[in-house]
């Protein structure tokens, strides 16, 4: 693992990938267990097919891909919310309408402009090499910000997510941390999907979080074995994509998946 690390550093693309792949594993982890904990998993789901659409409009218009998708995804993330909290049609029912409806146009565009071809099997299954030198920029500025906010609004955080009510009745303004939480989401769906696509960028957010639960009791140490989890699930990925030529996306989701397992065997074992 260690000489296709050190093979992956000696190539430009792959350097970005990992960069990049790192921070947004952060991102993912940090903010999926508040996601995870308080149902909202499904979001990152569909605030990706969302982002797809965004993407496919961006490609066909000629715009840059990434200035399109996040302020798009910004505003879903703030509708779906709304949706959740006032209207009589469920979150997850909310959520599903506006996926589909988005994954839906991305592919009609697409299909009706240029084909269907290998973009769109890059737009949904992801591909490193999508990232430019200006993306990756761009995705690190992003990521340190998102991770900054976090950190910065961390115990409002904490409290939204374990219990609403109570935080509502101490003076905590619940619907703007919701919001922040939505939006940095948002930001993070968006700037995996380059790598991991519409398709799987969503399991970033879920797998992490759901392993380090089985492992943890504490908030602070999911939080931490989560991030832990993420960074080593994709830098595994990464190493495993590269050495046998297999998609990316679809190996960090498979290293996520058996890390995941792997905790379930263990926390058996343990009792």
């Amino acid at each position: 693992m260690i000489h296709a690390l050190s093979d992956i550093i000696s190539y430009p693309f792959l350097l970005r990938a990992l960069v990049v792949g790192v921070l947004v594993a952060l991102c993912a982890a940090l903010l999926g267990v508040s996601l995870v904990l308080k149902r909202y998993s499904m979001i990152g789901d569909g605030l990706s097919h969302v982002g797809f659409g965004a993407m496919a409009v961006a490609a066909v218009l000629g715009a840059a891909p990434l200035a399109v998708a996040i302020p798009v995804c910004i505003v879903t993330a703030f509708l779906l919310l709304r949706i959740s909290e006032k209207s009589s049609m469920g979150g997850d029912a909310g959520i599903a309408v506006v996926s589909s409806g988005a994954l839906a146009v991305g592919v009609m565009v697409i299909s009706m402009t240029t084909g269907v071809n290998t973009d769109i099997y890059n737009y949904m299954f992801g591909s490193i090499l999508a990232l430019n030198n200006t993306d990756t920029v761009l995705c690190i500025l992003l990521s340190v910000i998102v991770i900054s906010v976090y950190l910065l609004f961390y115990n409002r955080i904490f409290a939204v997510t374990f219990d609403e009510t109570f935080a509502r009745a101490t003076g905590i303004r619940t619907n703007i941390y919701n919001m922040i939480l939505a939006i940095l989401t948002a930001v993070t769906v968006v700037l995996g999907m380059r790598m991991m696509g519409a398709l799987l960028i969503s399991s970033l957010i879920i797998f992490p979080s759901m392993t380090a639960m089985r492992l943890c009791r504490t908030y602070k140490s999911v939080i931490t074995v989560s991030a832990a989890v993420s960074v080593f699930c994709f830098v595994a990925g990464l190493v495993f994509s590269y050495s046998y030529a297999a998609p990316t996306g679809a190996s960090i989701v498979v290293v996520n998946i058996i890390v995941l397992i792997a905790s379930v065997i263990i926390k058996k074992i343990w009792r």
